[in-house]
């Protein structure tokens, strides 16, 4: 029987769930109009009920007012687009550092989220789609965006320095970042009448997101998060090394295939719907690494419950601090990702 310190245990679990389901609810509470706690719950408990009857056939209708109309058609299908945003890039970030052996591998810090937004303004900026499926041609295009954008980076770093040290793929990653941002503006400028568009997209937002939204992401969260869920115990050995890999039987080339695909899936679903978010793989994993040790079996878990409520957290200070204007939620994560990756930096500097 494995024990606790290896695996999440189910008070863990509950824990972090609650404290997930709490920031959820007080960030669906709070905004320009303040509704009650119990209101809140009673409008959701009486849409869920109703949603049920329907699927049944029974007669059914949905919360009607203003309290009603502002729940269930702004602010919860935006918290529930934010949290599984941030529990996928956070998943994202810490199997990246798994993977890597480098405590700033992120989707930001090393280009990938760049790469992926490419793909997407290509899409946006050409109108790339596909019939039936709106949000297609930008997905799709985010996300191979983002695989081929980690692969060159990885390719590169490890010509220059076959050891990939924390260095060499900062470095490539920061040069593919300002390669990336010149293609982009390439693009839009053969897309003028899409600038505004592309810009606000480019700084990180969730405004607007619904249902549609919420289900795709927790559909790419559901797949590629339990890919990385299912080989949890190769990147403990990846987190060693990739000698130690081999040694206990890791087919270290397919595995590695395998989790650079679901990271740039999640990375890239995530881009194509809410714009480049930095920062959210890099903040997370490395405080829940502080509580939870660096067993992937039990950092995982935490970084997905971690993620999603850090960024539901800074979602709510993007639409609150500014009041009545709203911040892009990037802007946030950003400022609050700046300082996370400094004091690595310089921790990892005197060798701490």
């Amino acid at each position: 029987m494995k024990s606790q310190k290896e695996r999440f245990s189910t008070a863990e679990y509950v824990l972090f769930a609650a404290v997930t389901a709490a920031v959820l609810c007080f960030c669906v509470c709070v905004g320009s109009v303040t509704i009650p706690l119990k209101e809140t719950v009673s409008i959701i408990r009486q849409a869920l009920y109703a949603r049920i009857g329907m699927l049944l056939g029974a007669p059914a209708s949905l919360p009607e007012g203003t309290a009603a109309s502002i729940i269930l058609s702004v602010r919860l299908p935006r918290v529930l687009c934010v949290a599984a945003t941030g529990a996928s890039l956070s998943l994202a970030g810490a199997a990246m550092q798994g993977l890597l052996k480098n405590p700033l591998a992120d989707g930001s810090t090393l280009g990938v989220s760049s790469g992926a937004a490419l793909g997407a303004v290509t899409a946006i900026a050409f109108g790339i789609t596909f019939p039936g499926l709106p949000f297609a041609g930008t997905m799709t295009a985010a996300v191979l965006s983002a695989l081929v954008s980690l692969l060159i980076i990885l390719g590169l770093a490890y010509k220059l320095d076959r050891s990939l040290s924390t260095n060499t793929i900062i470095l490539i990653g920061m040069v593919f970042s300002m390669f990336v941002s010149s293609l982009m503006n390439i693009v839009i400028t053969f897309a003028a009448d899409k600038v505004q568009q592309i810009t606000f997209w480019t700084m990180g937002s969730l405004q607007g997101k619904g249902y549609t939204e919420a289900l795709i992401l927790f559909g790419a969260l559901a797949v590629f998060g339990g890919i990385l869920f299912f080989h949890a115990r190769e990147l403990n050995a990846f987190a060693i090394g990739e000698d130690n890999a081999r040694h206990i039987g890791v087919n270290v080339r397919r595995v590695r295939l395998v989790l650079l695909i679901a990271v740039s899936g999640l990375i890239g679903i995530c881009v194509s719907v809410g714009g480049v978010i930095g920062f959210v793989g890099l903040v997370a994993p490395h405080i829940l690494r502080m509580i939870t040790g660096p067993n992937h079996r039990r950092l995982l878990p935490a970084s997905a419950f971690g993620g999603a409520t850090f960024l539901m957290l800074a979602d709510l200070a993007a639409r609150m601090l500014l009041r009545p204007r709203e911040l892009n939620i990037g802007i946030v994560t950003s400022l609050a990702g700046a300082a996370v990756f400094l004091v690595v930096f310089w921790r990892a500097g005197r060798g701490k």
